[in-house]
This record gives C-alpha cells, sequence and structure tokens, in this order.
C-alpha cells in the first residue's frame, strides 16, 4: 500500500515512513492511502459476522501489505485487543456501541494500542529511541500513555491544556513514569495541538530526534477505529431482522466528534465496503464542521470550553483529510452535522437514562440527542422546507441521502459511547443525581500521585525543554 499526502498528491511513501514521521515534515500535509480497498464480500456477508480481531486483522493487512508479515500481524492484533466493542441495544432502532472496555476506559485504547505495537515493530532495529509527541483534548493522552508505556525504543510526551479536562482524566495524563510524561499548557487543546504541529516542521529538533505523532493526525491511529465501524455495522446488520423486522436497513453512524478523527476512520471503514449508509458529525459549542457544512465556509477560531472536552477542537486536524476524500456536496449528501450547547448536553443524559435507564458521557450525549431529534421529526422538518438556524443548536440545514429511510422508517442509529461515564461523574450526577459506577482501573488511579510539568504555550519555551530534556 501506498501513501500520499494531502497537501501533495505526488508525494509517495510506505506505511512504515507514513507511521513513523507522523505527517509530512515538509509541506505540513497528513498522510492518506492513494485509495482504500475494498474487504472481501464473502466475509462481509459473514453469519454469524466475524470476531472483531477478525474484522481488524483482514482490515490492517491490506495497509501494512508487504511491511508487516501476516503472524506477526496476528501477534500485533491479539496483544493490542484483549477486549472489544460492545453493541448494546437501547430501543428497537438504536444501538449503543461501547467503546470504554479497554485500559483507560475511552475508543482511543483502540488505535492507541494498535499504533504503539505497529511503531515498536517497525523499531526494533533501531538505535535511537522514537519520540512521540501528542497533544490532547482529554482521552488521547491517556490511552496513548498507557498503549506506549514500558514499550521498548518508544518515548512519549504528551501535552494537555490545564484546567480544561476533568480531574480524572488529568490523573490518567499526570500519573506516568518512565519513558511517558506530560505536559499541562497553560492554553487550550488547540494551543497543544499547534506546539505538537509546529515541532514536527522544525529542522532543528527534526535534526536531532526522530520524531512521530500520535494523535489522529497519525495514519496509524485512525486505521484501526475502522475495526470497529465494520464490526458494529456488521452486528448490527445481523440483529435488525430479529429486533426490529427492518429488512435491509439503512444503518447510520452517530459519532461524538472533536478532532473528527473517528469520523473519519468511520468513512475508511464505509469506503471498505461496511454496510453504512452514513454518519451524524455530532458536536459541541465548538462546531467549527457544522458551520463548513452549513455555509460553506471552512473557519477554524479559537475553542470553547464545554462540558464534553474531548471535543473542544476549533481548528480539527482531520479536516484536511475529509476534505481530501469527499467535496463539500459529497460530504452534505453523506453527513448531518449537529451540535449541542452544555444545557442541551445535560438535558441528553437526562432524556437517555430517563428513556432507556442506560447512563451515558457527555459526548455520547450528544450523538444520543442528535439520532433522538433526527428520529423524531428534525429531519423531517428540513425535508419539509422549515428553516433551521445554524446558529442555534440542533441540525444544519442539509439533507443527507438516507434522509428518506428515517422518514420511512428504514433506518438504524449506532451510537459511538466514547468514553465511560465515570470519567465525567460530576457532570453526569448533576443530569441525574447519581454517580456512575466508577471501574476498579479508574479508581486505581486516582490514588497515584502527579508528575505533570507546567509550560506556557510558547513554542520558543515549548522547544527550549524538547531540546534539553528528551
Amino acid at each position: 500500500m501506498i501513501y500520499t499526502d494531502t497537501r501533495d498528491h505526488a508525494v509517495q511513501v510506505s506505511f512504515k515512513t507514513a507511521v513513523m514521521n507522523g505527517m509530512n515534515a515538509e509541506t505540513g500535509g497528513l498522510y492518506v492511502p492513494v485509495s482504500y480497498p475494498k474487504l472481501n464480500k464473502s466475509f462481509l456477508r459473514l453469519v454469524p459476522e466475524p470476531s472483531f480481531r477478525s474484522v481488524a486483522f483482514e482490515t490492517a493487512r491490506l495497509y501494512c501489505d508487504g511491511e508487516i508479515p501476516d503472524a506477526d500481524l496476528q501477534a500485533i492484533i491479539a496483544d493490542a485487543y484483549p477486549f472489544s466493542p460492545q453493541i448494546v441495544p437501547a430501543d428497537q432502532i438504536s444501538y449503543i456501541m461501547e467503546l470504554f472496555h479497554g485500559p483507560t476506559c475511552a475508543f482511543k485504547d483502540f488505535g492507541a494500542r494498535f499504533m504503539a505495537r505497529v511503531m515498536s515493530f517497525f523499531n526494533k532495529d533501531e538505535n535511537t529511541p522514537l519520540h512521540i509527541l501528542v497533544a490532547t483534548s482529554g482521552d488521547t493522552g491517556s490511552a496513548v500513555g498507557s498503549a506506549f508505556h514500558n514499550v521498548p525504543g518508544l518515548d512519549v510526551t504528551i501535552l494537555y491544556p490545564e484546567g480544561k479536562i476533568s480531574p480524572l482524566q488529568e490523573k490518567q495524563l499526570s500519573t506516568f513514569t518512565g519513558n511517558v510524561r506530560a505536559l499541562k499548557i497553560a492554553g487550550t487543546f488547540d494551543d497543544c495541538q499547534k506546539l505538537v504541529k509546529t515541532a514536527f516542521t522544525d529542522a532543528d529538533l527534526r535534526a536531532k530526534f526522530r520524531l512521530s505523532s500520535a494523535n489522529s493526525i497519525n495514519i496509524s491511529r485512525l486505521l484501526p477505529q475502522s475495526f470497529y465501524y465494520t464490526f458494529a455495522s456488521l452486528v448490527v446488520k445481523n440483529r435488525i431482522p430479529r429486533d426490529s423486522k427492518i429488512e435491509d436497513p439503512s444503518i447510520i453512524m452517530i459519532v461524538p466528534s472533536g478532532n473528527f478523527g473517528n469520523l473519519t476512520s468511520g468513512l475508511i471503514a464505509k469506503e471498505m465496503g461496511a454496510p453504512i449508509a452514513g454518519f451524524v458529525a455530532a458536536t459541541n459549542s465548538n462546531r467549527t464542521i457544522p458551520d463548513w457544512i452549513a455555509s460553506g465556509n471552512y473557519q477554524p477560531r479559537p475553542s470553547v470550553a464545554t462540558l464534553s472536552n474531548a471535543m473542544d477542537v476549533g481548528a480539527p486536524s482531520n479536516y484536511e483529510r475529509i476534505r481530501d476524500m469527499y467535496s463539500l456536496e459529497e460530504v452534505r449528501k453523506l453527513f448531518a452535522s449537529y451540535w449541542l450547547d452544555d444545557e442541551g448536553t445535560l438535558n441528553a443524559i437526562r432524556h437517555c437514562y430517563s428513556n432507556t435507564g442506560y447512563i451515558i458521557d457527555p459526548h455520547g450525549a450528544v450523538g444520543w440527542q442528535a439520532w433522538s431529534d433526527i428520529r423524531h421529526g428534525a429531519l423531517k422538518d428540513l425535508a419539509e422546507g422549515k428553516s433551521a438556524d445554524p446558529q442555534k443548536p440542533g441540525l444544519t440545514p442539509n439533507l443527507p441521502c438516507w434522509t428518506d429511510a428515517v422518514l420511512n422508517k428504514k433506518a438504524v442509529g449506532v451510537v459511538l459511547e466514547t468514553a465511560h461515564p465515570a470519567k465525567f461523574g460530576e457532570t453526569v450526577h448533576s443530569a441525574i443525581g447519581r454517580d456512575p459506577v466508577i471501574p476498579d482501573r479508574l479508581e486505581k488511579v486516582m490514588r497515584l500521585p502527579d508528575h505533570a510539568i507546567p509550560m506556557s504555550a510558547d513554542y520558543t519555551a515549548f522547544k527550549e525543554w524538547l531540546m534539553s530534556h528528551l
């Protein structure tokens, strides 16, 4: 498989180069496959559906063909995934895909654990460590730290915005030792991401260190996240005839979105043949992508703090990949776009709990409310010509190609629950009046000492720290 660059399609590199470099230092562009291979149709039609690990292997081998032998790839996948997604029915046409069964209780475990093992495989013959720089708005850093901790030949520096993530999320970041450390930046996630991106294009740093990324700008984070989209769509496809008697349903993935890496992974799964009809891009008051879809103008902006902090991204990196894959009109046909403010997020947690008994986290809650509004008339209103104000919470005024399936009750929704609600216990409690149960693996981390290093958002100071401490 050959990879190219979102900013220069003349670039052609191997999977190893794309993974180990993270992004193209010369152009600042992101690596993408030159084409998206198709999964074998007979594999997608298996009944019962293949296991998650089987989906992971059949998908991954197409992207690293000739660079990682099948036996090594199977070992990587077995080691990365002692857990799998859980598909939980909420009602007859709604499912929740739980992605929090990994070690850090967030969907980032799926991408980070695969990436760490692939990087270690490619780095095994090197004499110097590979330095990973990663910016996080919540869960990425802890997943990366956990995945890379004590992995030979890899060194990790995590940047997170001080005071803008939950206390439990911060504990998961600030307590690492050894080859993983955290910097708490006096700024926003966008400041953290800018520091990382600038470092990748800095000739002085590149000359001294081997640098790579573990954010969703790295293709080896995105590809493994596509595994669970394909797996979930096959599970739901096989369940629907029993659960709702709908024949040939349109499966809609409702994706809480910040940096839009997760949604881009879903697009990859669809391109590979997964039976997915479309997507809902669901976000918070950082509505850069909904505004782009509504107006046609992409305008990055400073992020604002919300209750769904992992989506507090004003300049989503994966906009580049989405635009590389599709035109704006194609995006409008494939996506519904939706945003919600903090008040609406609390109401969504409350609504989900009161209607289903399911305790959902603030990010999944935005997705839940988006699907609820869509199936209960919001899309019908748009189809009938009623105006929608993009400046107010709700759907943006475009009609995706799967609109008729919703109106004719031929659609089912899969809401991605991207993190365990216990990571946002205070918010959940304020919404429903009770605390979610804390998994043991989260409770233990609260007793560990903090080691985070405070730092300004000034690039010169950050560069000097890297030069003297790595």
